[in-house]
């Protein structure tokens, strides 16, 4: 009998503030720039991307393939974005690690 293997759609679990924010908060530390435009985009589908569109004046479809995983939004896009979502991007420092007797 063959395995059945459907896609997972992240989307349909973003469903509360909380599981939102620790989804794109664990995109931003990955650091990776695709997997932050996508996890962006998950939101914004999760929330309504044609509300999402309205709301920051970019047109559905952009919105859609700049916040797709091979999409490359402008940093104007993706603040709008986050703007619309009533969340925004902060600066901190990184936290580094003070160098062991082991590291010389």
């Amino acid at each position: 009998m063959p395995v059945e293997i459907t896609d997972w759609d992240p989307s349909e679990y973003l469903d509360d503030e909380e599981s939102i924010r620790a989804y794109l908060n664990a995109a931003f530390e990955d650091g990776d720039p695709k997997l932050i435009a996508s996890a962006i985009g998950d939101v914004a589908r999760a929330r309504g991307m044609t509300q999402i569109a309205r709301e920051t004046g970019f047109a559905r479809e952009a919105l859609y393939r700049a916040l797709s995983g091979t999409g490359n939004p402008e940093l104007g896009t993706v603040i709008g974005v986050l703007k619309s979502l009533n969340m925004t991007v902060r600066v901190e420092p990184i936290e580094r690690q003070v160098a062991g007797a082991s590291d010389f």
